[in-house]
């Protein structure tokens, strides 16, 4: 699994020019699975994520997590974080799970973000065409 994380503003994803996840202050995550991923990787992942200390202070030091500044999470599915460029010019797939395992493992980290308190949570669509806007944050 790999997961892209990005401090922003707001944040928000569409689907044929329809809204179908938006955050205001909070974490973008970008999220790959891979061959070998296993539900068991989600809960570690989400405690960290939720926990991570990377927004400031009033002194300017990273002492906030999402959770403490009751901010969002926005869950955008992200296959070609698994992309293989090493040869040619079109890059591969192979290290990437199946679609069907990975979608599944995509709901189920959803809902794991959906249990922790204070968080906001939406996401984008396994499998769509989507455009993504933000604003980055640092």
């Amino acid at each position: 699994m790999k997961v892209l994380l990005q401090r922003v503003n707001h944040a928000s994803v569409t689907v044929e020019n329809s809204s179908v996840g938006a955050i205001q202050q909070g974490l973008l995550l970008l999220v790959g699975f891979g061959v070998g991923d296993t539900e068991s990787k989600i809960p570690p992942l989400v405690e960290k994520i939720s926990n991570l200390r990377v927004f400031s202070d009033e002194r300017g030091r990273f002492n906030y997590s999402v959770r403490d500044i009751e901010g969002a999470i926005l869950l955008v599915p992200q296959f070609t974080l698994f992309a293989d460029t090493k040869k040619g010019r079109r890059p591969e797939f192979f290290a990437a799970l199946d679609p069907i395992e990975a979608k599944r493992l995509f709901e189920i980290l959803i809902q794991e973000f959906k249990k922790v308190e204070t968080l906001e949570v939406a996401s984008g669509i396994f499998v769509a065409y989507m455009q993504v806007k933000l604003e980055n944050d640092g």
